[in-house]
């Protein structure tokens, strides 16, 4: 199997990320933390997948925001 260990986000799944982050800061606590209207208007896993899914940059955003909160530096899960 070939692994990436240099990417955190390798077989995380688009889903999960959102689950989790929700998990542990709530709808309301993700959207003070990532400035994105779809994290405050009626707030659902599934809505939220849609719009990331077709936004790029708001994908990132999520992404890089729950690398920072899972992950150390050297990419090794807290």
């Amino acid at each position: 199997m070939n692994t990436q260990k240099n990417n955190p986000l390798h077989g995380v799944t688009l889903q999960a990320i959102v689950e989790e982050l929700v998990a542990k800061y709530g709808w309301e606590g993700l959207a003070a933390k990532i400035n994105i209207k779809c994290f405050t208007d009626k707030p659902s896993v599934k809505s939220r997948l849609t719009f990331l899914r077709k936004t790029p940059w708001a994908r990132e955003k999520v992404e890089k925001y729950y690398i920072w909160t899972f992950f150390t530096r050297d990419g090794i899960r807290k």
